[in-house]
């Protein structure tokens, strides 16, 4: 706690004349240097803050009308929770296993607790400023929603912007109570961490539809990736970006808008990725019998994205091209192939080597060996698609190979070590060869010629590397 009780009231005192409802140029400024003053005293001096304190400065962002104001007050509401972990990991031993630190009645920006629901919302309509419950962040997704779907520059407003960082800090607030708490699950395998984590909660409440909400973070975060698409071709013609621009009173704002939405789609990935992490830290928990039947049931995130990308084709290009977390993206893409390819296990045509089925990305390309075969999967899946998701998974895999290399970590045995990269390479090639010997009018789209020439100068490098 603070060193000096009076500290938070002197802090306080600040916003006095600065309700959520008065925007005046005077209030503003109370506003901004109440931020300035806890940063002082809490970064600065290093006092932890108090929940009220931390509560005002959420209340700013979520009602501020200026950028300068949502933009503080999200920056110092990440370095506060930064310096001031509500949840950690304790230094340990090395032969001891992490121990997960919660501080006790710290601040949160959630609302799940029963009882102090039903306060807030005793007192009257929910708090528009306040921490946000499971309807309150469903809200926030659709209201960010009606912007992706909107995709228009010159109806952007500061409320587009403030949701943006609202929904950032928000996820990166989940983040900061998941990770530790998973690492410690993998280490102990006691479910109750993850039982007890924000994310659990938000995604277990009856309140809202769960598929829905996951269906609506896929169409935004494309939504807002063909957005800040738009804009950062605007801004490079200048011609263009004149014109346009003449028609919006804020510049700033629109200027703000291609960074903010960058960063609101790498948030939803994030979101996203956690989900999957706790999926699988579910699937365990059932199989050793720790969960029971308050934990409810939930459809698997991976199916969703898969049924999403499958039956609405024109999401899969979006989609692949904003979510680049290689592993996870890998991993979306195998599976998707494996509901189209053969199960049976196939072994490489140069090797005699182990088996490889259509789960690893080798045994995929496989797939695309002979033309037989290939005719078979796109009779199910376009040649378009085909290519696509072959292009991407190439993509994904390079970039897991150069982790791998990176970190010194020997090739994934998922991948199966008999597939170097070169192999990996001819069979891109090759894969695009036959797909092109089934139709000799299929033109190869840009993400395949990229994906052809960047196998094509691997091979030419390491060629040259072995003369």
């Amino acid at each position: 706690m603070m060193k000096s009780a009076g500290i938070e009231e002197n802090l306080l005192a600040i916003l006095d004349s600065a309700s959520d409802s008065k925007h005046t140029p005077d209030a503003n400024d109370d506003r901004l240097a109440f931020l300035e003053a806890v940063r002082s005293a809490c970064i600065v001096n290093e006092n932890p803050p108090t929940s009220k304190m931390c509560e005002a400065v959420f209340q700013i962002l979520r009602v501020g009308k200026s950028l300068e104001l949502i933009t503080e007050s999200f920056r110092l509401l990440n370095e506060l929770d930064k310096r001031f972990p509500h949840v950690y990991l304790s230094e340990k031993e090395a032969s001891e296993s992490s121990h997960l630190v919660v501080v006790e009645g710290d601040w949160s920006p959630f609302l799940f607790n029963l009882e102090n629901a039903s306060r807030e919302r005793g007192a009257g309509c929910r708090s528009i400023s306040g921490p946000l419950d499971s309807l309150g962040f469903l809200q926030l997704m659709q209201e960010l929603g009606e912007v992706a779907n909107e995709g228009n520059l010159q109806a952007l407003e500061i409320k587009s912007l403030r949701n943006m960082l609202v929904l950032q800090y928000l996820i990166n607030a989940l983040e900061g109570d998941f990770l530790p708490r998973n690492r410690v699950y993998e280490e102990t395998m006691n479910w109750t961490h993850l039982r007890e984590s924000l994310l659990n909660l938000l995604l277990s409440t009856r309140k809202i539809n769960y598929k829905g909400l996951m269906k609506d973070c896929l169409t935004i975060m494309c939504g807002l990736f063909d957005v800040s698409a738009g804009i950062s071709e605007d801004l490079e013609s200048p011609d263009n970006a004149a014109a346009k621009l003449s028609h919006n009173d804020n510049t700033a704002s629109a200027l703000a808008l291609f960074e903010l939405g960058n960063n609101a789609c790498f948030a939803l990935q994030k979101l996203l990725i956690m989900i999957m992490d706790l999926d699988m830290s579910r699937k365990k928990a059932d199989m050793q019998g720790s969960t029971t039947r308050a934990d409810g049931v939930r459809t698997p995130l991976m199916e969703i994205i898969l049924d999403e990308i499958t039956y609405d084709t024109d999401m899969l290009s979006p989609f692949l091209k904003v979510f680049n977390e290689p592993k996870w993206k890998l991993e979306i893409i195998l599976q998707y192939f494996s509901k189209y390819t053969t199960r049976l296990s196939t072994r490489t045509r140069r090797s005699n080597g182990p088996t490889e089925d259509a789960t690893t990305f080798s045994g995929v390309l496989n797939c695309f060996s002979n033309v037989t075969s290939i005719r078979s999967i796109t009779k199910k899946i376009s040649a378009d698609v085909v290519q696509v998701l072959l292009a991407h998974a190439f993509q994904a895999h390079l970039s897991l190979s150069c982790q791998q290399d990176a970190d010194g970590i020997a090739a994934s045995k998922d991948e199966g070590r008999s597939s170097s990269l070169a192999e990996i390479c001819e069979n891109i090639i090759s894969a695009f060869s036959n797909l092109r010997r089934t139709d000799a009018k299929m033109e190869i789209l840009p993400i395949g010629k990229e994906a052809l020439f960047t196998a094509a100068t691997i091979l030419s490098t390491e060629t040259g590397a072995q003369v």
